[in-house]
C-alpha cells in the first residue's frame, strides 16, 4: 500500500471544543470544518494533520459509534521543547508530565487535551551510548 497521506482522527462528543484546541495550543488551522468534522492542519507544516470527529456519525459503523479517543499518545516533534513546555504553562495546559530528559534520546514533556488524550512535545538530543547501538544507522540526534 502506498500511503498518499496519514493523519490520526480522533474520536469525541466535543468536536468544536477539541478543535478549538489544537488551534489556540497547537497551532492547527481548519482546512474543513463542519459541525461533526473537522480538518486541522499545521501553519508551519502542511504535511502534519490532525481530524476530529464526532464520534457518533453515521459514517462510523454502527457497533463502534460513540466511541472517543482513548489510549491514544499523539507525538509532535519540535525544535526547542523547553520553549515549547514554558509556552503551555504559560497557557494553563493539563500537564502530566513535567519536562526532563530521557537516556534514550528526548528532551520531552506531555499534556491531556479536553478528551484525555496524551500529547508528547518532543525535541530528539542524543542518546546516552547505551541506547546508541538500539538506534539504526544514522537514526539517533546528534
Amino acid at each position: 500500500m502506498k500511503s498518499t497521506q496519514y493523519y490520526p482522527v480522533l474520536m469525541t462528543d466535543r468536536v468544536a471544543d477539541t478543535a478549538r484546541y489544537y488551534e489556540q495550543h497547537f497551532r492547527f488551522t481548519r482546512l474543513f470544518d463542519s459541525d461533526w468534522y473537522v480538518h486541522l492542519q499545521s501553519l508551519e507544516d502542511t504535511g502534519v494533520n490532525l481530524a476530529i470527529l464526532d464520534g457518533d456519525h453515521a459514517i462510523i459503523p454502527e457497533a463502534a459509534r460513540g466511541g472517543r479517543a482513548a489510549g491514544v499518545l499523539l507525538n509532535f516533534e519540535v525544535e526547542d521543547a523547553s520553549a515549547e513546555y514554558q509556552r503551555v504553562l504559560d497557557q494553563g495546559l493539563d500537564v502530566q508530565l513535567a519536562l526532563r530528559d530521557e537516556a534514550f534520546g528526548q528532551r520531552h514533556f506531555i499534556v491531556r487535551d479536553p478528551n484525555g488524550v496524551l500529547i508528547d512535545v518532543i525535541q530528539p538530543i542524543a542518546p546516552d551510548e547505551a541506547f546508541l547501538a538500539q538506534y539504526a544507522a544514522g537514526a539517533a540526534a546528534s
